[in-house]
């Protein structure tokens, strides 16, 4: 009985412990990187990793951590999505952040960085 109690306590204790699944595991989104890595307002860039489809990615957003701007998605599949800069989106260095689709759905901030140079020249 003894020994019943001490494995089921070591079992807990390495359950609790576990380590929880990385960006990339067991379908979780992941960016790895960024082209062009800048641009400006409605410019389009494309981003490259695993698990970039729409079973895995709802909406995607550039965000300084405070302030999120959703962009608009033009193209996607398995290993990459296309975006285009927001109008909304302000100069600076941001990181992409993806929403997962679904009852359970989360913002995932990827370690990919982008920076938004400024306004879009306006057409003549």
């Amino acid at each position: 009985m003894k020994g019943s109690v001490i494995l089921l306590i070591l079992f807990l204790a390495v359950a609790l412990v576990a380590p929880a699944p990385v960006s990339g595991a067991d379908g979780v989104p992941k960016m790895t990187a960024v082209s062009p890595d800048s641009g400006k307002v409605g410019d389009v860039m494309k981003a490259s990793g695993e698990f970039l489809d729409k079973a895995h990615v709802a909406e995607v957003y550039i965000t300084d951590g405070t302030t999120d701007w959703k962009v608009v998605i033009t193209k996607q599949s398995a290993t990459e999505i296309e975006f285009k800069v927001p109008p909304t989106a302000k100069p600076g260095r941001f990181h992409l952040m993806v929403l997962t689709p679904g009852p359970d759905a989360k913002l995932i901030e990827e370690p990919v960085r982008v920076t938004i140079q400024g306004e879009a020249p306006t057409p003549s």
